[in-house]
């Protein structure tokens, strides 16, 4: 099985087996992984890289026990907690990320879900956006119900985001208080009310590279369009505190595996870009066609304008 061979049928518009893709992912090399996986971004995705932003809508006291998070009421760590943002402020948040060149804004609430009061407020603030800028508007608000997903969209909401996390196989590991199928039947009415589909996870939470695999394969299987990767930064007070740093070498091959698994998904750097700031550049040569920007849920990040250069410097146009 040679680099052409794989690159010849992804190519062709056929996708690879589960069973091609383990045998690249023990048998080849980081960097033979990344060189293809940036062959197939460049030939299915271009050069321009998409742009997206959050805003941290409402902080804290989530019921749910992911043992990721520090928002979660289960754990002790230091967060600001607060209700569902005002409109004016997420308006502001919203134009001026418009202003500097970011394509999409979503905003990103902490909890299980919403109930209909909340989802009437979000609506309404995403309406006061739609009227003073053109910036493209996606939500991610835990699961919602179907009703509550057509609203988001009849008010122009066009991407529903919800991580999946990890492989049905590692999830009751990392949460109980849901389960891997709840996410999959918000994901599938959220589709079904015509909303795309922005779903990824986090890597470095114990779970193996065949788990990983497997996450990029239920990703396929759901049609997602945008597929965010996160790298685990431990927070003190949450259950996953002392996890252990990935080597770069499982980043970036994550990050690989992932485009040659979906090749016309957008490969999203996400959260935890600061644990690998040293090999961002490697990082965007190895499947990577879109970006979170800006400051993230809980923890800060980049400058926009350093991510601009980034970019540029690494050949995308923003």
């Amino acid at each position: 099985m040679t680099v052409k061979d794989i690159e010849s049928q992804i190519f062709s518009g056929k996708n690879i087996s589960h069973e091609q893709t383990v045998y690249i992912s023990d048998n080849w090399a980081t960097e033979k992984i990344c060189e293809l996986a940036d062959k197939v971004r460049a030939h299915f995705m271009g050069s321009k890289i998409d742009t997206c932003s959050i805003m941290n809508a409402r902080s804290g006291r989530c019921s749910e026990d992911c043992k990721w998070c520090s928002q979660s009421v289960h754990h002790k760590s230091k967060i600001d907690i607060y209700p569902l943002v005002g409109k004016d402020d997420a308006v502001a948040n919203a134009l001026d990320n418009h202003s500097k060149g970011v394509g999409r804004f979503s905003l990103v609430t902490s909890g299980r879900a919403m109930t209909d009061r909340e989802v009437d407020k979000a609506c309404d603030i995403y309406n006061a956006i739609a009227q003073k800028c053109s910036i493209y508007l996606c939500a991610s608000m835990g699961l919602l119900s179907k009703n509550q997903l057509q609203r988001l969209k009849d008010c122009g909401v066009g991407h529903y985001h919800c991580n999946i996390e990890t492989a049905p196989s590692y999830f009751s590991k990392l949460c109980t208080t849901h389960t891997f199928e709840d996410k999959l039947r918000t994901i599938d009415w959220a589709k079904e009310v015509g909303l795309k589909i922005c779903s990824g996870g986090i890597i470095g939470m114990g779970e193996t590279m065949a788990q990983r695999v497997e996450m990029a394969f239920v990703l396929r299987e759901i049609g997602v369009v945008s597929i965010p990767i996160n790298i685990l930064n431990p927070i003190e007070g949450t259950a996953l505190e002392a996890a252990e740093a990935l080597s770069d070498d499982e980043v970036l091959r994550t990050f690989g595996l992932f485009r040659l698994v979906n090749p016309q998904a957008h490969i999203r750097f996400a959260g935890g870009r600061t644990r690998i700031s040293h090999i961002q550049a490697r990082a965007l040569r190895s499947g990577v066609s879109a970006a979170l920007v800006g400051d993230l849920l809980t923890t800060i990040g980049f400058n926009i304008e350093q991510d601009k250069k980034l970019f540029s410097d690494c050949g995308f146009e923003y």
